[in-house]
């Protein structure tokens, strides 16, 4: 089991100073580490998830999802191959929804030769970020990976992701002697800050507050990799599919900042181009450097042209926007009708 998180380590606000202008250390015991493992597990999470799984190589990771049969996202989350012969594949999903994943997908499983398992007590992730991440990893362990990319470094895996955002994935046996070799080079942090550099990143992250709640687009799942529109059907393709040739999106996903605190998933936000009727939900909240907090949330497009979004109720605090790491691309016209 991890430990406790030390008396010694920083407050957040120092943390997440650090994480703004320099390197941070994560602990990821919030989040949960999925096994897929069997001679079928390829095939089946390929006619499963959003993502190519068939052409995933095993130096590589990348974003994919599982959705409803409606499109809806019921989860997100970065998938790669394990390092070890015939292992596998892993995929790391928020606390509150792994469990619940790992049974949905177990429904589809069948005749097929594919086991499922949470193996979050025998691997320990921690997550290494800020504009120095990448010197402290490579400090600490002699190597950072490239964004999309994942390396086998002795026992350990390493992931880059957009950020930059590095996961660790070390045996729970290395784990606290991978974490205080980083320490020498990165400020201790908690599981918030990594948070907000994933949303500094425009990268949602599903939680219970929003399963089902969003088709993968809106979230700007298309953009950041997380599908792939030439591979054959999988759960939901139908309706992602139609959106992205049929249909016009109305929402997009969006960073803000407000000078309050406590925002939460499944927040709702309103704005005059809507009235009393909420346009876009909070995805993910976390405290920002400086106080307030900065969120990403799913909002109407017409709302977000307006610029005059508030959080919780019409008159809530106001949401100041923040620019993307990425360009969303402008709406298509419909070329067709949906459902």
């Amino acid at each position: 089991m991890p430990a406790a998180p030390s008396r010694n380590d920083p407050l957040p606000e120092t943390a997440l100073a650090a994480a703004r202008d320099a390197a941070v250390v994560c602990d990821l015991t919030e989040l949960r580490l999925l096994a897929i493992a069997g001679a079928d597990a390829a095939a089946f999470l390929h006619g499963q998830l959003s993502a190519d799984v068939n052409g995933l190589a095993p130096d590589a990771c990348r974003y994919a999802s599982f959705n409803s049969p409606k499109g809806r996202m019921l989860a997100n989350f970065v998938l790669w191959r394990d390092a070890a012969a015939d292992a596998g594949f892993r995929m790391l999903l928020p606390a509150d929804i792994a469990e619940p994943v790992r049974k949905r997908l177990a429904m589809y499983v069948l005749r097929s030769k594919v086991v499922l398992t949470d193996i979050s007590a025998e691997a320990r992730c921690l997550g290494v970020g800020g504009p120095a991440g990448a010197h402290a990893l490579r400090a600490a362990l002699g190597a950072a990976p490239a964004v999309f990319e994942a390396r086998a470094v002795g026992e350990m895996t390493l992931l880059g992701l957009p950020g930059p955002r590095f996961l660790v994935v070390a045996p729970a046996r290395a784990a606290e002697a991978t974490r205080a070799r980083l320490v020498l080079h990165a400020t201790a942090a908690p599981f918030e800050v990594w948070q907000w550099l994933t949303i500094r990143a425009g990268v949602p992250v599903v939680t219970l507050a929003t399963q089902d709640a969003f088709v993968a687009q809106t979230a700007n799942w298309d953009i950041l990799g997380g599908i792939d529109f030439q591979k054959g059907c999988y759960t939901g393709q139908e309706i992602i599919a139609r959106t992205r040739y049929l249909g016009r999106l109305k929402e997009r996903a969006f960073l803000f900042h407000a000078d309050a605190a406590g925002a939460q998933p499944g927040a709702r936000i309103f704005s005059t181009a809507f009235g009393e009727q909420p346009c876009g939900t909070v995805v993910n909240a976390a405290p920002a450097p400086g106080g307030g907090c900065d969120l990403i949330a799913v909002l109407q497009l017409a709302a977000a042209q307006r610029g005059d979004a508030r959080l919780g109720v019409p008159d809530g605090p106001a949401l100041a926007p923040l620019p993307l790491p990425y360009a969303i691309p402008a709406p298509a016209e419909p070329r067709g009708r949906i459902g």
